[in-house]
């Protein structure tokens, strides 16, 4: 998401800060880069000359002029703006209900409810707290099938009364049965409609009459464009929405539904659904956001995701057999799984300050990093454990038969064994205090 509008802003930027001073006509010239970044990103025209027009108010001000690097200075105020318009981080909030807390999910069909529903629920899990799911889509085909094989997937509790009944009166019953479960929090997966859809519209407002929900979120595919203003605020006006969830963030969506959204109905985004796994699903955080946009990474969620995978006694265990000079080609593969778990690799390097550029410049290629990493796992899973532990005693014969079961050519083997005595060698620096200077390291990505 975003990575047109990030390569269009960067673009500015790049050339603002070739130059030693910044005059106003190159901030006017800037901006209007700015504003057609936001309109080919879909973000809505009132939306774009607002946050044209503070940029702007701001950038040919005192605030620049007295500044040592106008062009960095315009830089920090984009940054400043664009962290403003996407609002405060919103958390839920279940202030002033009692348990179970009822959060009801809302949106168009084929937005990603049922599954970000599973996806919450997991979430709320690992937070502490007892989720519980009712499946109340009676209108779409197997969508009570697909959220009864989801609440199973990840082990939560559930309620469903198949298609026969009315929504209403399942959400109803959901609650109930989720209060006599000892539930915290009680999920409600609600059918997908149109905003313009009145009949289907005041069955929403009936379920939330009858179980008074301490969170109203609306479900959002990040790739709707243009018209997520009209769907946010047709859904606000019947329901009052909460918050939002914006799904399939991972796909080329322009992302200007997220700023649109945000803006019409004055919510806060709560949460991003940033893959099709069920981990795929991260807190918003405006700031961390507005890093990824403008190619500052972000290390933050970078560090979150690494905590997950990485458990703290095996990292300090692993920290100790590289010192000793135990690491072996095993414990390297087992690194690699962990990272994959994070994410894709090419949202992994984005979260690297520095690294989006180079991926949006073409210097890096995502598909062949995943091919290399893919290659590296295969050669490694060709050989036997011995061979793991004892690389060294690698001959020629052992080699082709690597290189045959692996699918690659003896070469990628040898290269793989390198690249792995160059990090061996590079731990024996660090041990003994010294900085490495190993030339090549890295090429096994």
């Amino acid at each position: 998401m975003f990575s047109t509008l990030s390569q269009r802003l960067q673009d500015t930027f790049d050339a603002l800060g070739r130059g030693g001073k910044v005059n106003e006509n190159d901030v006017k010239n800037a901006m209007r880069q700015v504003r057609m970044a936001l309109l080919e990103a879909d973000v809505a025209l009132p939306v774009v000359k607002d946050f044209v027009g503070r940029v702007s108010e701001r950038a040919v001000g005192a605030e620049v002029h007295k500044a040592l690097r106008p062009g960095q200075q315009i830089v920090k105020i984009v940054h400043e703006e664009l962290a403003a318009t996407l609002g405060e981080p919103g958390r839920l909030n279940f202030s002033g209900s009692t348990k179970p807390h009822v959060i009801m999910l809302v949106g168009l069909q084929g937005s990603g409810k049922t599954t970000t529903a599973g996806k919450l629920s997991l979430y709320l899990r690992r937070e502490g707290r007892q989720p519980f799911l009712v499946a109340a889509d009676t209108y779409r085909p197997a969508a009570v099938d697909q959220l009864v094989t989801i609440a199973k997937q990840i082990n939560v509790p559930y309620h469903e009364q198949g298609t026969d009944k009315s929504p209403v009166e399942i959400a109803v019953n959901g609650v109930k049965a989720a209060k006599e479960a000892g539930a915290a929090v009680c999920v409600v997966d609600t059918a997908g409609r149109l905003q313009i859809d009145e009949t289907l519209m005041d069955e929403l407002k009936r379920i939330k009459e009858k179980v008074n929900p301490a969170e109203i979120l609306l479900v959002a595919d990040a790739m709707t464009g243009q018209e997520a203003v009209n769907i946010a605020t047709g859904f606000n006006d019947a329901v009052g929405i909460t918050g939002l969830i914006l799904t399939k963030i991972d796909g080329d969506a322009r992302g200007g539904a997220a700023i649109s959204m945000r803006i019409v109905t004055d919510v806060p985004i709560k949460f991003l659904g940033t893959s099709e796994k069920m981990d795929g699903f991260e807190i918003f955080h405006p700031d961390r956001l507005t890093d990824r946009i403008l190619g500052m990474g972000d290390m933050m969620t970078l560090i979150e995701k690494a905590e997950e995978e990485f458990d703290e006694q095996e990292a300090l265990k692993l920290q100790q057999k590289m010192m000793r000079n135990e690491f072996t080609l095993q414990d390297f593969l087992e690194q690699l799984q962990r990272i994959r778990k994070m994410g894709p690799i090419g949202q992994i390097m984005g979260m690297i300050p520095g690294m989006s550029k180079m991926q949006m410049k073409g210097e890096i290629d995502n598909e062949e990093v995943e091919k290399r990493i893919s290659r590296v796992e295969a050669i490694i899973n060709s050989m036997t454990p011995y061979e793991r532990d004892h690389p060294r005693k690698l001959n020629a014969s052992r080699k082709r038969r690597i290189a045959s079961g692996s699918g690659v050519v003896v070469s990628e083997v040898n290269n793989v064994l390198k690249q792995f005595r160059q990090m061996q060698k590079m731990m024996q620096q660090l041990k003994g205090g010294r900085m490495p200077n190993i030339p090549g390291l890295g090429k096994i990505f």
